[in-house]
C-alpha cells in the first residue's frame, strides 16, 4: 500500500510554532484523510525548525466504491395523484438517475424522496494534491506573515515543497502572487554540518537531500544531520546533558517547558557546557537561574539536587558543529557574563534603599486606566487582609504580619531588578525584605502571595503569604468585574479564571474556615462606595456564579468528583445551596468528596432510592427546606396505616442525629441514620402498610408530603438527592 511524503521547507521557525503545528497536523490530517473515506495504517508528524513534515503509511491506491443516499424534495411537492412534478423530475435530471430511481421514504419530517447514488472511488493521488495546500494553509499561529507580493500567510516563508507518493513526486504547486513553490523530491539538511557541495541529483542546490522514496525520508535526512523526529531529538538532548552532569558529579533540572523549547530550535542537538564568573554566584540564584533559563535559554548547573547550589556553569543546546564546542561555549560565557552583570548592578543599586522606600513610586505604576494605580491597589489589599484576619480571628501577631506584608507586596515591582526581569517579582521582594530586616513571616508572604503563579504551580503555605494571596485576588476579582470586564469564551485577559481558582485552592489546602459570601459582599459594598453607579445586587450575583462554576470545574476536574454529585452539594439554581456553599468552601469540599467515597464504597446506594424517591415526591408539597422538626407539622391524627406512625418516630428519632451531625461536619453519622430508617420508608411506599401519598383528602396529603419533605430536608443537610443520578 501506497505511502506518502510531505515535507514543508521553511526559513527558521519559532520554536513555539513548531510544536502547535505538530499537534494541528496530528488532528487536522487523519480528520481530512476520514472525510474523504481514506484509511491509514500510521500517519508521522514531524518538525524542526526548518521544516514541517509528514509520512503517512499505508494509504490504499484509492477510495473504496461507495453508495450514497441522497435526500430529495418532500414527496408531497415531488408527486401529484402519484405523477412525478417537475420537483421531481428536476431532482431526477439533476442526479443523473431516471424517474423510476427516485424512493418516498418517512423521516422525522415527514416523507422525502430520496435517491442512492453509486459513487466511484477517486485515486488517492488526486485527492492528495488538493489536500495537501489545505494541510498546509489551514495551519493557525501567532504573527503569521506575508513574502513576496503573494497573499499567502504562514509562520515564515517557504522556501521548498517535497511530496512524494512511494518513489514517484506528486506534482503540487502554491501560488505566492509571482512566485510559484513547485514541490519535488529535494529537501535540504542541516545548515552548517551537511556539505556544501550537493550533487547533481540535487539539481545544484547548495545543501540538497534527494529523497528516493517517502519511507527513506527520516533516514535520508538523519544522513544529513537533520533528525525530523522531535521526541528523539528532545531523548538525545536529555542523554547529553546528563551525560554532562555525571562528568562532572553534579546535577541539573530539565525544566519541561524549556526542554520543549530547545528541542525545537534544534536540528541536530548537541550540549555544550560552559562556565561563568564565580563572582556571579553572590547573586541571588534565582536571579541567575532566571537569566540562563528564561533569557539565554540554558539549564543552570548544580551541586545536588537537594541544595540546589549553583555551579559557575551552565549548559546550552548548540545547533552547530560538535567540533566547535569550545569556541561555542565561549561565545555563549560571553553573553551570558554581560547578562549577570547587568543583574549584579541592578541589585546592587536596589539593596541602597529599603524595601519600604519603594512604595510611594508605586503612584507612578497604573495598575488598570479606571482602577488607577498600584499604589491605590496595595491599600485596598491592605483592607481586605484585614477583613480575612478579623474573621479567621487570627492573633496580634499574625495579623500585624499579614498587613506589613499586604504593604510591602508589590513594591518591589519598581525596583530595577524586576523592572528588567519581570519574571522576579516576588522573589526579589522577598529578598530585599530580608535585607531590609523584616521578619521572614513578611518576606516569604511578599514571594509566596504571588502562588500559584500557573496551573501545577505550588500554593502559599505560609498563613501570612495565603492571606495576602487571597486579599491580592480578591480585589482584582471584584473590580475588574465592577467595571463589567467578565471572562467570555477563551478571552481572559487578567486571569480572573486562574484568580478565582486561586482563591478556592488556597482555602481548601489551607484549611482556612473562609466565609468568602460574607467577604464579597464587603468587598463589593467598598467597591460601590468608590464607584457609585455600580449596580452592587448584580455585581454579588456576577461574583456567586463565576465562584460557583470555578468550584464546580475543581471539584470535577482536580479532586475527579462525579458531576451529578457536584450538582447535589452546589444545588441547580438553588439560592440556599449557592449561598452554603460560598459561606463555607471547606464543607462543600468535604461534602462532595464524602458523597463520592459512599458512592464507591456502596454505602450511598444503600438509601438513595428511598431519599431521591422521598425528594421527587416532596417537591409536590410546600414544606420549608429549613424545616427538620416535625413537631406541629405532621398530625399524628390523621394516620392511617402502621407505617406513617413508624415513619414519623423514625423522623423524630433522627432529627438529633442530624443536628449533631450538621454541627460536627460528621456526615457518615447522617448517611448511617438514614440508613436505618430506610426499611421504615420502604414499607410507607411499597408492600402490604403502603399508602397513596396523594391521597383525594388534602389533610392526609399534605400530612404524608410533610413526613417526605422532612425526610429530604434531613438528607438535604448532605447533599440534594434530586440531581443525584443511579449508579
Amino acid at each position: 500500500m501506497p505511502s506518502f511524503l510531505l515535507e514543508v521547507g521553511t526559513e527558521e521557525l519559532p520554536a513555539s510554532f513548531v510544536g502547535s503545528a505538530i499537534q494541528q497536523w496530528q488532528t487536522l490530517i487523519p480528520k481530512s484523510l476520514s472525510e474523504q473515506y481514506l484509511t491509514s495504517e500510521a500517519i508521522h508528524v514531524y518538525g524542526t525548525p526548518r521544516r514541517l513534515a509528514v509520512l503517512i503509511e499505508g494509504l490504499p491506491a484509492q477510495q473504496a466504491d461507495r453508495i450514497e443516499e441522497i435526500k430529495g424534495p418532500p414527496a408531497a411537492a415531488a408527486f401529484k395523484d402519484g405523477q412525478p412534478t417537475k420537483a421531481a423530475e428536476g431532482f431526477a435530471r439533476k442526479q443523473g438517475v431516471s424517474l423510476e430511481a427516485l424512493e418516498v421514504r418517512p423521516t422525522d419530517k415527514g416523507d422525502f424522496v430520496f435517491v442512492q447514488q453509486s459513487i466511484p472511488g477517486r485515486a488517492t493521488a488526486d485527492i492528495l494534491k488538493e489536500l495537501v495546500p489545505a494541510w498546509i494553509l489551514g495551519l493557525e499561529g501567532k504573527r503569521f506573515m506575508r513574502w513576496g507580493d503573494g497573499d499567502i500567510k504562514f509562520s515564515r516563508p517557504i522556501a521548498w515543497l517535497v511530496t512524494l507518493l512511494d518513489d514517484a513526486v506528486l506534482p503540487v504547486e502554491l501560488v505566492n502572487g509571482s512566485e510559484r513553490i513547485n514541490s519535488d523530491r529535494i529537501s535540504q539538511g542541516h545548515r552548517i554540518l551537511t556539505p556544501p557541495q550537493s550533487p547533481p541529483s540535487t539539481g545544484g542546490r547548495k545543501g540538497g537531500v534527494t529523497i528516493s522514496h517517502a519511507k527513506d525520508y527520516v533516514n535520508s535526512l538523519r544522513s544529513a544531520f537533520v533528525e525530523v523526529d522531535p521526541e528523539i531529538r528532545k531523548a538525545k538532548i536529555k542523554e547529553q546533558i546528563e551525560a554532562i552532569c555525571q562528568q562532572q558529579n553534579a546535577y541539573t533540572e530539565i525544566y519541561p517547558d524549556l526542554l520543549a523549547e530547545v528541542t525545537n530550535l534544534v536540528e541536530w542537538p548537541t550540549a555544550v557546557r560552559g562556565k561563568f564568573d564565580e563572582d556571579f554566584l553572590s547573586l541571588p540564584a534565582e536571579v541567575t537561574t532566571t537569566v540562563m533559563v528564561t533569557h539565554q535559554r540554558y539549564f543552570p548547573v548544580f551541586k545536588t539536587p537537594e541544595a540546589k547550589e549553583l555551579l559557575p556553569n551552565f549548559i546550552t543546546i548548540s545547533n552547530g558543529d560538535p567540533a566547535k564546542s569550545d569556541l561555542i561555549a565561549a561565545g555563549n560565557a560571553r553573553v551570558i557574563r554581560a547578562r549577570l552583570a547587568d543583574g549584579q548592578y541592578f541589585y546592587k543599586i536596589d539593596l541602597a534603599k529599603p524595601l519600604e522606600s519603594y512604595v510611594p513610586q508605586l503612584e507612578k505604576v497604573t495598575f488598570q486606566e479606571d482602577l488607577g494605580t498600584v499604589r491605590g491597589k496595595v491599600d485596598r489589599i491592605i483592607k481586605i487582609a484585614g477583613q480575612i484576619s478579623e474573621q479567621l480571628q487570627l492573633n496580634a501577631e499574625d495579623s500585624k504580619n499579614i498587613q506589613r506584608a499586604a504593604f510591602l507586596c508589590k513594591a518591589d515591582l519598581v525596583t530595577q531588578m524586576v523592572g528588567e526581569f519581570p519574571e522576579l517579582q516576588g522573589v526579589m521582594g522577598q529578598k530585599y525584605a530580608a535585607a531590609s530586616g523584616e521578619t521572614s513571616a513578611v518576606a516569604n508572604a511578599i514571594f509566596e502571595h504571588y502562588l500559584p503563579r500557573g496551573a501545577g504551580d505550588k500554593l502559599p503555605e505560609t498563613l501570612t503569604g495565603q492571606v495576602v494571596g487571597l486579599a491580592d485576588r480578591l480585589d482584582t476579582l471584584v473590580s475588574i468585574f465592577g467595571l463589567g470586564m467578565l471572562p467570555t469564551g477563551s478571552s481572559d485577559p487578567f486571569a480572573l479564571r486562574r484568580a478565582a481558582n486561586a482563591v478556592v485552592n488556597i482555602t481548601w489546602v489551607g484549611e482556612l474556615p473562609l466565609d468568602l459570601q460574607q467577604l464579597l459582599e464587603q468587598i463589593v459594598a467598598d467597591f460601590v462606595a468608590a464607584y457609585p453607579k455600580t449596580n452592587s445586587s448584580q455585581l454579588l450575583q456576577q461574583l456567586q456564579e463565576f465562584f460557583l462554576q470555578r468550584i464546580r470545574t475543581l471539584l470535577q476536574e482536580e479532586r475527579a468528583i462525579d458531576y451529578d454529585l457536584v450538582n447535589a452539594v452546589l444545588g441547580e439554581n438553588d439560592p440556599e445551596y449557592t449561598e452554603r456553599a460560598l459561606k463555607d468552601l471547606l464543607d462543600v469540599r468535604n461534602r462532595a468528596t464524602f458523597l463520592q467515597e459512599i458512592r464507591n464504597n456502596g454505602k450511598l446506594s444503600e438509601i438513595y432510592e428511598t431519599v431521591n424517591r422521598s425528594t421527587r415526591l416532596a417537591a409536590q408539597g410546600g414544606l420549608d427546606k429549613q424545616q427538620l422538626e416535625p413537631t406541629g407539622l405532621v398530625k399524628t391524627e390523621l394516620f392511617q396505616k402502621p407505617s406513617e406512625q413508624a415513619f414519623y418516630d423514625a423522623i423524630v428519632q433522627l432529627v438529633p442525629q442530624t443536628t449533631a451531625s450538621r454541627e460536627q461536619r460528621n456526615y457518615q453519622q447522617l448517611v448511617d441514620a438514614l440508613s436505618e430508617i430506610t426499611p421504615k420508608v420502604s414499607t410507607f411506599f411499597d408492600g402490604a402498610e403502603s399508602v397513596l401519598v396523594m391521597d383525594e383528602n388534602l389533610d392526609i396529603r399534605r400530612n404524608r408530603l410533610n413526613l417526605l419533605g422532612l425526610l429530604r430536608n434531613h438528607a438535604r443537610v448532605l447533599a440534594d438527592f434530586g440531581p443525584i443520578v443511579k449508579s
